[in-house]
């Protein structure tokens, strides 16, 4: 494959963050209690979660990175400041101190997810505004823009931002979530995956009704590009010039968490670089690749892609 110098990109990522937690034991016994098993804690593990992690993925492709969000005033913010740092990521991250930082406990016994837990509560609107204000402040320094939402709140001015980037004349790349994506209008490039797709264009019959309905979703919103991830089935990409779908790797698939995050990461480091959107696809395909292939939320390395 071509090496791209993604050392050229500089990305903007804005969005939802997320402390992801691990706690990983053994069960040996089923509790006196209750029928549930007792885990026996081992170990913990602490990574960047939701937008951190497309952040930490573009960071790890080479990309000047900076990260936009919102925080709360609490140990678990602090800590994903210092995993930001420590993947060379340039973090703006709001303190809210009426909520806590969105953070996903899960439960792993012997590589298998056993069970998982949320902590997470919508920022306030005086803490988004102020979010705006940096976004105009970073948006010279980026030449794309990766919006990144999971629906968490952090996103709620999502339509200026676009505006703002597009009249600065960078990418905008949008990982979108929900039902509505009439606020995603005038994106250059979004990713949904199948069960996001289908929420908003409805089940389809055939391929043919497939790439109709979503074509007819890219041009209502003035997209260039939509990306759809297919999981095993790889990825399709719809543009002006029709549908071109894109095997996926073949490798064994051991854990999908965060694999959208790694792709759309993957397109904002190639496009920032200066490749063309179908070269960047294919990077990004094989990215995605590389992380579903590792435990939890992870990242593909610019010598793992490039090898």
């Amino acid at each position: 494959m071509t090496r791209a110098d993604t050392r050229k990109a500089r990305v903007l990522v804005v969005g939802d963050v997320m402390l992801d937690r691990y706690w990983f034991g053994e069960v040996a016994r089923i509790s006196p209690e209750a029928p549930v098993p007792v885990v026996g804690f081992e170990r913990q593990e602490e990574r960047l979660g939701g937008a951190a992690n497309v952040a930490n993925n573009c960071a790890a492709l080479g990309a000047r990175t900076q990260l936009l969000s919102v925080i709360g005033d609490d140990a678990e913010g602090t800590r994903l400041e210092q995993l930001a740092g420590k993947a060379g990521i340039r973090a703006r991250l709001h303190r809210d101190p009426s909520v806590q930082t969105t953070q996903k406990l899960r439960i792993v016994v012997r590589h298998q997810q056993l069970l998982r837990i949320d902590f997470e509560r919508t920022p306030s609107r005086e803490i988004l505004a102020s979010k705006l204000a940096d976004f105009k402040t970073a948006l010279p320094s980026c030449n794309v823009v990766i919006l990144s939402d999971y629906g968490k709140g952090g996103l709620a001015h999502i339509a200026r931002m676009i505006a703002l980037a597009r009249a600065a004349g960078k990418k905008v790349l949008v990982d979108p979530k929900g039902d509505d994506y009439a606020r995603y209008r005038g994106a250059h490039l979004m990713t949904p995956n199948l069960a996001e797709l289908r929420e908003v264009v409805g089940s389809w019959k055939s391929e043919a009704d497939l790439e109709r309905r979503t074509q007819t979703l890219r041009r209502r919103l003035g997209l260039e590009a939509l990306l759809l991830t297919r999981s095993e089935q790889g990825m399709t990409l719809y543009t002006q010039r029709g549908a071109r779908h894109v095997k996926a790797e073949a490798r064994e698939v051991y854990d999908v968490s965060g694999a959208g995050d790694t792709v759309i990461a993957a397109l904002g480091a190639m496009l920032g670089a200066g490749a063309g959107l179908e070269q960047a696809v294919r990077v990004a395909n094989r990215a995605a690749g590389i992380v579903v292939g590792k435990l939890g939320v992870a990242v593909a390395t610019r010598r793992e892609v490039f090898a």
